[in-house]
């Protein structure tokens, strides 16, 4: 079967004008035109859609129950067409982000509040993912990008890395630990004890293990959690000291307990990451812009932040742009 789009259209248009001149006019076709292309139409389908006399065109029973389908079918495709068009040219449709769950629960929030100002005509769609399902599902296109921390900028050459704060490991511990008494903590005082930190899913592992070997510091046991509430918890049952990222963008100790920077410092990066040969969407590139420029606003900016010993200058993007509603959907 044969059918054009442009056939479809005209047989609509004389459905709806019961004229085939005025259906002509509307396209600015000529009559015979606009009667051979219904009659192709009604030779590809095999179906009468009109029933024509010297004074007026009547729709068959078929040809009346295909104009309400057909037409249905034409007004969601121009819907479609117009919301793409929109998507492309403008800040609206559906930006998708994936972030791991740590910094999804703390520093990407304000991200997307910031978004639902700016841009109140875009979703943006979070999936809260493993680090590593992070870095597939922007590799795999299942994301516009992603948000990582501490990886290594030469380790894989699909991604488009762009660095944006950097945060120094810290020692949690209760305020009555003997350890609390002072403003800052050399590595080697950890030495001998348990530790408690964020498993590979935070991105923050490679991090503490590269600094624990740098130092020499040799633990009784290290405990790895996935989340933040875990982690304090432990700490607070005397379970161990932790060592985790504190910062202004990162989740703060609670109450009862503080954070002792550890010397000599140890940081790593958060950045965001793209497939490196793939070009965003508009409204995409107007998120990512927000969150580089989020990203900027902090303290240690991407223009200073080094990865995994490797110092990065490239800028971030300034924020652009008009108008998000912000969706999140948490995964398994």
């Amino acid at each position: 079967m044969n059918v054009s789009l442009q056939q479809l259209k005209v047989f609509v248009a004389v459905a709806r004008q019961r004229s085939f001149t005025r259906a002509a006019r509307e396209f600015d076709l000529t009559q015979s035109a606009v009667s051979r292309c219904v009659r192709e139409l009604e030779e590809a389908i095999s179906l009468r859609l009109f029933d024509r006399t010297t004074r007026q065109v009547e729709l068959t029973l078929a040809g009346a129950s295909l104009a309400r389908r057909i037409g249905q079918l034409l007004d969601e495709i121009d819907l479609t067409l117009r919301e793409e068009r929109a998507a492309h040219h403008g800040h609206t449709g559906v930006v998708t982000v994936a972030s791991n769950p740590v910094l999804s629960s703390s520093w990407v929030p304000e991200c997307l509040a910031r978004c639902a100002t700016v841009f109140p005509g875009l979703v943006v769609d979070v999936k809260d993912e493993p680090q590593d399902a992070v870095l597939a599902s922007v590799e795999q296109g299942d994301v516009d990008f992603g948000v990582v921390s501490d990886l290594d900028a030469h380790s894989n050459d699909t991604l488009l890395i762009q660095p944006l704060f950097s945060t120094p490991l810290c020692a949690v511990l209760p305020d009555t630990h003997a350890l609390a008494r002072g403003t800052t903590l050399m590595w080697s005082a950890l030495g001998d004890s348990s530790l408690v930190t964020l498993n590979g899913d935070a991105g923050s592992r490679a991090a503490v293990e590269r600094a624990i070997g740098a130092h020499r510091v040799h633990v009784r046991r290290m405990q790895e959690c996935g989340h933040v509430a875990a982690v304090m918890r432990m700490i607070e049952l005397g379970l161990g000291i932790g060592v985790l990222p504190v910062g202004t963008h990162w989740p703060a100790p609670s109450a009862r307990l503080v954070a002792r920077p550890l010397l000599p410092e140890v940081s790593f990066t958060t950045m965001l990451v793209r497939h490196r040969n793939r070009t965003l969407r508009p409204n995409a590139e107007a998120v990512w812009s927000l969150f580089c420029d989020r990203g900027r606003g902090s303290g240690r900016t991407a223009g200073t932040a080094r990865v995994d010993g490797h110092a990065s200058s490239e800028p971030a993007s300034a924020a652009s742009g008009n108008a998000a509603q912000l969706r999140t959907s948490r995964q398994a």
